[in-house]
């Protein structure tokens, strides 16, 4: 199980570094968590000035009583140098791109620990085929709070655009292992890219909760309410959570170990998944 750990989140919408009009607003969005990003977003000559400007957006939005995330860049000497140049103990979590191994944690790990006492926690990106065979053992690193698909540069791996009969299989694959140790899983079996068909989106968000997704990734504020409507607790969801929990409540009372309910057994797996749907946030 992980030792660093964050409160669970349905929406992290993706903030470029150098963006300031974009961080003026980003409070407004409704977002879980806002991830302030030096990596895709970000052109190679301008990383130094955004490692400036990130470290002045995590004090601004952390003040403003924001869930802060910072996505730095996968490879030295830049890795060393984002760290270095952000106020660690106002980022919830480092989230990691690129990540294929368990070494790959244990560099960045060491790295925040070198920079804060007990290091913070790490959300690992996944994005390749070879990051998704590791990701069993990725997910056993003791910083680590998520595992994150990354399903456009997966797709562009494989050559494929970015839907579910490629990105199924992978997709199950990291929700099953970081279930597994106890991590959030966020990503999508579908492309993040889809802004204006709100109707294709929402679907990808119901497909990606109903794999074992808890959450996902947005990179524009139209997405958010998408989100967190497709990773909260419906009305009808928690009437029948709260039926469940009752008619188990009673059968215990009574002295019995499963019960009938609207002609379904109710045994400890339904029971137990209905007080975790009863622990979502509503919609």
């Amino acid at each position: 199980m992980p030792n660093l750990t964050i409160a669970p989140l349905r929406s992290l919408l993706f903030l470029p570094a150098t963006s300031t009009a974009l961080l003026a607003k980003a409070t407004e969005r409704g977002a879980d968590a806002l991830i302030v990003d030096l990596e895709d977003s970000v052109q190679g000559d301008r990383k130094a000035e955004a490692r400036a400007m990130a470290a002045e957006a995590v004090t601004q939005l952390h003040g403003r009583g924001a869930t802060v995330l910072v996505r730095v860049n996968a490879l030295e000497p830049d890795t060393a140098a984002d760290i270095a140049a952000l106020p660690l103990a106002q980022v919830a979590a480092l989230m990691l791109p690129k990540v294929e191994s368990l070494a790959d944690i244990e560099r960045v790990d060491a790295l925040l620990k070198a920079g804060h006492p007990g290091g913070r926690p790490i959300a690992a990106l996944i994005e390749s085929p070879r990051g998704i065979l590791a990701s069993a053992q990725i997910a056993t690193h003791p910083s680590l709070c998520a595992l994150v698909f990354g399903p456009e540069d997966y797709s562009t791996a494989l050559g494929v655009a970015p839907a579910l009969p490629a990105l199924g299989w992978p997709a199950q694959m990291l929700v099953t292992a970081a279930h597994a140790f106890g991590l959030q899983p966020w990503g999508l079996p579908g492309g993040l890219a889809e802004i204006h068909d709100e109707a294709a989106f929402g679907a990808s968000v119901q497909a990606a909760r109903g794999m074992g997704f808890t959450g996902t990734v947005c990179i524009h504020p139209k997405q958010v309410a998408i989100v967190n409507r497709g990773f909260s607790a419906s009305a009808a969801e928690q009437d029948w959570a709260r039926k469940v929990v009752e008619a188990d409540e009673a059968a215990a009372r009574a002295g019995r170990g499963a019960v009938m309910l609207e002609g379904k057994m109710i045994d400890r797996p339904v029971v137990e998944r209905a007080r975790r749907v009863l622990a979502m946030r509503s919609a």
